[in-house]
């Protein structure tokens, strides 16, 4: 019998074994709907509270008139709603708007710690880039200008493609010009100048750009022209002299040397004699 079995497709085996084997169906069958209600349930439950916490961050949110400072008390609240509703986007949420409420408010140090609580405990959150931001601009504000710009290029660095990269880079020129770094400055300015979608960020930074080259001029003066390549001169080796067979003249010295003769006294030639002269009378 088992042999038969063995030999049957799978799905024939399966209903094979629920059929002599009902009892560990019941079972079964049982704990997969208990899981699947408790699932459900979870779920049910987790968009509630989602529900909730968006009901009390948009209560909170109702509060504020645009323009208006935020009072203490409303960053108290958003605070409120990130300690009860920690896991959910709501308070995600509430925790940066409190960061930026007390940032409004001056109370850098308060602003930077939920700025980095938030970095902490929302790593994957879509506002990361702008606890990042935060932060860096809190150290900004403390006058922590080597910590600003760790913090600013951070952001550059981990955050590329957001939308508060035009921000980053106008600081880093700002703080870098205070620095009296002007070529690194005109570089974030300029960067940020060319951004369309910087906005009035843009029009800022061509200010910046104006007031750099009017104080900087030869900053923005266009390189010379790299001069033609020349051949490097090159000293040719002298020609070796060429190779003779003349055997050298052998050097005289008075050594067996025979001593010149004297030169021979010339007689001088004979007169000639007229034959045809007249003989003298006798």
């Amino acid at each position: 019998m088992e042999s038969q079995i063995a030999q049957l497709p799978v799905q024939d085996r399966i209903w094979a074994w629920v059929q002599t084997n009902p009892r560990q169906v019941l079972w079964g069958a049982g704990i997969a709907i208990g899981l699947g209600i408790v699932i459900a349930y979870i779920i049910y439950a987790h968009n509630q509270k989602e529900i909730t916490a968006s009901e009390v961050l948009s209560n909170v949110g109702a509060g504020q008139a645009v323009g208006r400072e935020p009072s203490p008390n409303e960053a108290q609240d958003y605070l409120k709603v990130a300690t009860e509703y920690p896991s959910s986007s709501a308070g995600a949420r509430a925790t940066v708007l409190a960061a930026g409420d007390l940032f409004v408010q001056g109370q850098f140090d308060k602003a930077k710690a939920q700025f980095q609580r938030f970095a902490r405990e929302h790593r994957d959150s879509p506002f990361i880039s702008q606890a990042l931001l935060g932060i860096a601009a809190c150290d900004d504000a403390l006058g922590k200008t080597n910590e600003a710009i760790s913090g600013y290029r951070l952001v550059l660095d981990q955050r590329p493609s957001e939308a508060v990269v035009p921000q980053a880079r106008f600081a880093l020129g700002r703080l870098y010009e205070g620095q009296n770094k002007p070529d690194l400055a005109r570089d974030y300015y300029d960067q940020v100048a060319q951004n369309n979608n910087a906005g009035s960020l843009a029009l800022d930074a061509q200010t910046r750009l104006e007031d750099l080259r009017l104080k900087y001029p030869a900053l923005f003066q266009a390189p010379a022209p790299p001069a033609p390549a020349s051949a490097p001169f090159k000293i040719e080796p002298a020609p070796a002299p060429a190779a003779t067979n003349a055997v050298p003249a052998p050097t005289l010295t008075n050594r067996n040397v025979e001593p010149a003769a004297p030169p021979r006294a010339q007689t001088p030639p004979p007169l000639p004699t007229n034959s045809a002269a007249p003989k003298a009378n006798p």
